[in-house]
């Protein structure tokens, strides 16, 4: 939708928040003389430098000076954090309950179980079109009457306009799912789930693959072997660079029980034309043609079409898990809502446009890239995170924001990090090689509720989150 103009409150709140930026520099100096001793210690046991951090404890209602500020206004990669933005502008703009539909077409008549024409499904940037989502579209389209098709499956993803990119560009990890490129028609993350049983009496692992994928020879079983589990994943050799073959040179250790492994697949251009020809076949279907990429007939109307859970639920798994891929399809929708686009550069062009309008631009506007934080390029400074949680805070969307973020010792990402004072915090978390933080709401011992940001950008980054442990501590202890 449309970004409307501001109203009244929002026109206020921009207006304290141009006020606070003002006063910025006073705060800063008065408050950044030292950090809390044993966040200061947590730094120095981390080898983690003062100067590569960025710290602030903010009054969530912005109403009254932080209690802390630690070199706010440095732009920093924010890793994953940079979520947050993605996630709360998408709330603000396209609301909680928006879905992703993806149609299905029927180009030709239906007689005796058989479709004498092509199937079509149109992707509109769905991030939850996973293996029992795509299982279902299928059924619905035998629901039809459909058993067999008599020409092709198209697949059309030309919704999004992507250049083909690299997976293992970025770290070098290609096989990691994390390192999935978005797709107008993402199935089931681009990633194949193996799932190894051992069986003592055969000394043999049975090995499952979901989703069967076409074309594509799977290892049906791999050797036993003796000892403790381990690195049970590099016992097992994997062999998956070549796309039409999926094996193991290697053995499964039996002390590991029953595993799952998933991996993206090696050809990802051509993984949606083998999972849906793969899994159209295991469920009985015929198919005479091919199931290629395409477009949709312009005058062609849907026979049905299949929605995604609600974004208010969309988000959650895209702040908890921390769901990279799901998180860069959330950014590309923005623009393809927006402005009829979908680019990059017109979901970046929304995110300025949408920052300026309901954040201000009293800090400096961020860098955006691909709305997910796996990336080299993005920036923002603590006091550009802190007022975009400020304002979501006395927003409609709190309660759909503040619910999607990691619960410390509860959930996600914050699961094994519960706090030391036994406070409640909902934080965003990010780690990237050289970058690592967290932001988000802690709820103090008084009842009040405080924004924390706290981010570091170095070689030891990762090392920091003890340092961020404490200072979410620190920061829930103001009684």
């Amino acid at each position: 939708m449309p970004l409307a103009p501001p109203s009244a409150a929002q026109r206020a709140c921009r207006t304290f928040f141009l006020v606070l930026a003002l006063a910025a520099p006073a705060w800063t100096s008065a408050l950044a003389q030292s950090l809390p001793n044993d966040v200061d210690a947590a730094l120095a046991r981390a080898k983690v430098p003062r100067d590569a951090v960025t710290m602030l404890v903010a009054d969530a209602d912005g109403t009254r000076p932080p209690r802390l500020a630690w070199r706010t206004q440095v732009p920093v990669n924010p890793a994953s954090v940079m979520k947050l933005v993605t996630t709360y502008a998408a709330l603000d703009l396209l609301g909680p309950a928006f879905t992703w539909t993806t149609p299905v077409y029927v180009d030709g008549p239906v007689q005796n179980g058989v479709l004498n024409g092509n199937l079509y499904i149109r992707g509109q940037g769905d991030p939850t079109l996973v293996l029992e989502r795509l299982w279902l579209l299928l059924r619905r389209v035998q629901g039809l009457g459909i058993r067999t098709i008599r020409g092709d499956i198209v697949l059309d993803r030309s919704a999004f306009e992507l250049a083909d990119t690299d997976p293992a560009a970025f770290d070098g990890e290609g096989l990691r799912p994390y390192n999935a490129a978005p797709d107008a028609l993402l199935i089931n993350f681009k990633s194949v789930v193996m799932t190894f049983v051992p069986n003592r009496g055969t000394q043999t692992a049975q090995v499952n693959f979901e989703p069967p994928l076409a074309g594509v020879a799977m290892q049906a079983k791999v050797p036993l072997s003796n000892g403790e589990c381990g690195d049970w994943r590099a016992a097992l050799g994997g062999e998956f660079a070549d796309p039409a073959r999926m094996g193991f040179a290697g053995s499964y250790p039996a002390a590991c029980g029953e595993k799952v492994w998933p991996v993206a697949y090696a050809d990802p251009r051509s993984y949606a034309l083998r999972a849906v020809g793969g899994l159209w076949a295991e469920m009985g279907a015929g198919l005479t043609g091919q199931v290629r990429d395409g477009r949709v007939p312009p005058a062609l109307a849907p026979a049905f079409e299949v929605a995604s859970p609600p974004l208010a639920e969309v988000i959650r798994d895209i702040n908890k898990y921390s769901n990279n891929v799901m998180a860069q399809q959330l950014f590309l929708t923005l623009g393809l809502q927006q402005k009829k686009r979908g680019t990059l550069e017109a979901s970046r062009s929304t995110l300025r446009q949408w920052w300026n309008d309901r954040i201000g631009t009293g800090e400096g506007q961020p860098i955006f890239d691909n709305g997910s934080g796996l990336s080299r390029d993005e920036r923002i400074s603590a006091a550009a995170l802190a007022r975009l949680l400020q304002v979501a805070w006395r927003s409609p969307v709190m309660p759909e924001l503040m619910s999607s973020l990691p619960a410390s010792g509860v959930d996600g990402t914050l699961k094994k990090r519960a706090l030391r004072s036994g406070g409640a915090a909902h934080m965003k978390t990010g780690t990237l090689r050289d970058a690592a933080g967290v932001a988000g709401y802690v709820l103090g011992a008084s009842g009040h509720r405080w924004v924390v940001v706290a981010i570091a950008n170095n070689g030891n980054a990762t090392a920091a989150r003890p340092a961020f442990d404490a200072l979410v501590d620190w920061a829930s202890q103001d009684n």
